[in-house]
């Protein structure tokens, strides 16, 4: 082989090798594949983050409606004091009602130092809003308030509670057990209504004396 062909099956073998590196390392680079968070992040200094920043809506929410919704987020404090998280509002007026796992009303929601909360789910505390206008499948402007800390706002998705944010939806309204108590009061009225009425089915037929003699008039008529 001559010299000239060895140095271009060299040269051949070294680019067979870079060009699987180099499309790697392109590959995996974030900035090159646009990678982006699925859900809304933000912080506020170094010590305090919120993840996976989510407004839930009923599983049958249209595209846009006001109703209730739950805000979901993942807080983390890598503080050495505990943070506590004292409202939180969607848009510009619904303010969030917090309680606890066990549906007790809570004045605020503490992060421990070191610690995180998961706000929203199964066994966690929840932050509700009774009544918010949203549009589902966009964004609405969610401002969480620190005693210490302060203020910060996000940009959170907002999604029905289907997929993996079934759970995470607000409750069915307590309303819907109602009709089940007024349907039991009517039946019960119902039910007592006839059998006061068996007294007056009873008193025709003391009047039956004269139906009586009715009967036996035509009996006469008969002998004719």
């Amino acid at each position: 082989m001559s010299r000239s062909l060895r140095r271009g099956a060299i040269a051949a073998l070294v680019l067979a090798a870079i060009v699987p590196l180099s499309a790697c390392a392109a590959g995996n680079a974030p900035d090159t594949l646009q990678v982006k968070p699925d859900n809304a992040s933000t912080s506020i200094g170094t010590t305090l983050k919120l993840n996976n920043i989510v407004v839930v809506t009923p599983a049958d929410s249209l595209a846009q409606q006001t109703g209730p919704a739950n805000v979901s987020v993942n807080i983390s404090n890598t503080s050495t004091s505990a943070e506590t998280l004292q409202s939180v509002t969607v848009g510009d007026s619904a303010t969030a009602t917090f309680k606890d796992a066990k549906g007790a009303v809570l004045s605020e929601i503490v992060i421990p130092a070191g610690g995180s909360v998961l706000i929203g789910g199964t066994d966690q505390p929840s932050a509700h809003l009774s009544s918010a206008a949203l549009t589902v499948g966009g964004f609405a402007a969610t401002t969480f308030s620190f005693a210490s800390a302060g203020k910060v706002t996000s940009q959170a998705l907002v999604t029905p509670a289907k997929g993996p944010y079934a759970a995470y939806g607000p409750a069915a309204p307590v309303a819907s057990a109602s009709p089940s108590g007024a349907v039991s009061a009517p039946a019960t009225g119902a039910a007592s209504a006839p059998a006061s009425a068996s007294a007056p089915a009873s008193a025709p037929a003391t009047p039956g004396a004269p139906a009586t003699g009715a009967a036996t008039s035509p009996s006469p008529g008969a002998s004719h």
